[in-house]
């Protein structure tokens, strides 16, 4: 018989699609047959011709599942979903059947299920079918994901919580994440004091990393929607710190800190130079990642054949500093299939901290 199991989350930005990726791997260590759902995807992409869900084509590619992105992705809410949902044009019982069918056949399929929920428990009310809905109506104890801390994990839990109770729904296992190194067997441990009696079991996952939370050139690249030039090799070097280069060249250069992304616009000709020069260099390489040229003024014909030879990556926009140098921090990295470096740190920290013997004994 097939097993099954909801991972549920607290909110955004907690570090679901992470662990679902973990869990993927543990799994597979020890069932022959592992198979995964998002029965609600509210984030679209286009995967060979077929709108589906982002974080099931993500799964579908790491773990060489393409030929079942159908049933990975049963029902994704696209442009005018919500009022279709709210005209009546599809309804709750037509989007049940669409998730239970593909479920089913994943169920003949596979020895566990790993189904994915969407957002907070709150999100797909608006067809019906909320996370809570959602593990009732497929049979899955759940686990639910939270960000570190003590207090903040308390309420955000408590307030997720009322709705799977409202549903009958058995949330079973507390999976912490993004806790603080130094705080994590403390917190661990108030937090089992607090949900323990309320037959809820606490166990840790990933202490917060910077490195899993930062973006690489390749996520940049993506979200500025331009070429990434120079060494391909280093798509996947993953960015610590972005620098604004507004000072004079050598307080740049004094200031930069492990793989540092410049942010240096196009009329800096001197700066440019210089990164450029640097960048071959072996005390630099580790700091100087590349660069990002913003600006409308065209970049000089011998700088740009000197930042073209030396091979640094950069990107080129044609945009103000203001305007990148915002969308570049209020971003939120989210793992792509292409971030092979990061997903070999997922999976290979995941045999480390997350206790696989822990989710089997809800199943």
């Amino acid at each position: 018989m097939c097993k099954k199991l909801f991972i549920a989350a607290t909110g955004q930005h907690c570090g679901k699609t992470t662990i679902s990726l973990s869990l993927m791997h543990l799994a597979l260590k020890q069932y022959a047959r592992v198979g995964y759902i998002k029965p609600l995807g509210p984030k679209c992409q286009d995967f060979n011709g077929t709108i589906v869900d982002k974080d099931a084509a993500l799964m579908a590619r790491v773990f060489g599942q393409e030929e079942r992105i159908a049933l990975m992705s049963p029902l994704v809410l696209g442009k005018g979903a919500t009022r279709r949902f709210l005209d009546g044009e599809q309804t709750r019982e037509w989007a049940a059947e669409q998730i239970q069918n593909a479920c089913h056949e994943l169920e003949s399929q596979c020895d566990l299920i790993l189904i994915e929920g969407a957002g907070h428990s709150g999100v797909g009310s608006v067809i019906g079918l909320n996370n809570a809905d959602m593990a009732r109506m497929l049979g899955a104890p759940v686990v639910m994901v939270a960000g570190g801390g003590i207090g903040n994990v308390i309420d955000s839990v408590r307030m997720n919580l009322a709705l799977y109770q409202q549903e009958g729904v058995d949330v079973k296992l507390l999976l912490v994440n993004k806790m603080l190194p130094d705080k994590r067997q403390s917190s661990l441990a108030y937090l089992e004091k607090y949900f323990a009696p309320k037959g809820i079991m606490v166990s840790g996952a990933f202490d917060y990393s910077a490195v899993l939370a930062d973006p690489t050139l390749q996520n940049l690249s993506k979200l500025l929607d331009k070429p990434l030039q120079g060494d391909q090799g280093k798509r996947q070097r993953i960015i610590h710190h972005i620098h604004l280069g507004a000072a004079s060249s050598q307080k740049v250069i004094d200031n930069l800190k492990d793989s540092t992304l410049l942010l240096t616009t196009s009329s800096r000709d001197e700066l440019l130079v210089t990164l450029s020069s640097l960048y071959n260099i072996p005390a630099f390489q580790s700091k100087i990642a590349g660069i990002v040229i913003p600006g409308h003024a065209p970049v000089s014909a011998i700088t740009q054949r000197i930042i073209d030879d030396s091979g640094i990556p950069y990107i080129r926009i044609e945009k103000t500093t203001a305007e990148v140098y915002s969308a570049l921090t209020d971003h939120i990295s989210k793992i792509s299939h292409e971030d092979t470096e990061k997903i070999s740190l997922v999976t290979s920290q995941a045999e480390q901290v997350i206790d696989f013997e822990a989710i089997k004994s809800i199943l």
